[in-house]
């Protein structure tokens, strides 16, 4: 299985980010480097930390404001079950969800599962890329997501739009993904211009 072993984000402001991610437990699996480019406007990928129950999310969620960051979507019940999602003070947009609409226990700060979520225009082609990397397709619905099993930090394939509108925010961007995946598929730049490094 070639799997990711971190990633790094290119960011303005290093003491505020670490900041943030450490108030999350993130700073094992983020890393930070910096860069004098700001995000401006989407940068093609989110963050989703999945968790157990609501109550878990709403604490993620408070954590995550009182380490500077600001509420997108407010969480909420869904069909799906209960999350919102927060711009980190870099600018990553962060997904805390749970697939349960019930609490089971007390509220911790326990992420399940992190998860990277690229936007691309093109889901069959960046599915076949990843392939030829040698990544192990965990599941997959045609052209429309791709689900990747790649150890501590999952991948998915999302359409760019539909990713921006489900996060609640305008697909637009300047293109500049302030991404670089750690992991055993690198060095390479995907079709979307997401670049890899070796592990």
């Amino acid at each position: 299985m070639t799997t990711i072993d971190h990633l790094t984000l290119d960011v303005t402001d290093t003491t505020a980010a670490g900041h943030f991610y450490k108030a999350l437990g993130l700073d094992d699996r983020v890393r930070l480097r910096a860069s004098d480019t700001p995000a401006n406007g989407f940068s093609g990928f989110t963050l989703s930390l999945v968790v157990s129950q609501p109550s878990t999310v709403d604490a993620l969620v408070g954590a995550a404001l009182e380490a500077g960051a600001r509420v997108v979507k407010p969480a909420a019940k869904s069909l799906w079950g209960y999350g919102g999602v927060v711009e980190a003070p870099d600018g990553t947009l962060i997904t805390v969800a749970s697939s349960s609409k019930k609490d089971t226990g007390p509220a911790t700060l326990q992420i399940d599962e992190l998860v990277l979520q690229l936007g691309v225009e093109d889901v069959a082609a960046s599915k076949k890329f990843y392939v030829d990397r040698g990544l192990t397709v965990g599941r997959s619905f045609g052209r429309k997501y791709v689900e990747f099993e790649t150890g501590a930090v999952k991948l998915t394939l999302n359409k760019r739009k539909v990713l921006a509108k489900v996060s609640g925010v305008d697909p637009d961007g300047d293109g500049a993904h302030r991404l670089h995946v750690a992991g055993e598929a690198g060095p390479c730049t995907d079709p979307d211009g997401f670049a890899w490094e070796q592990a």
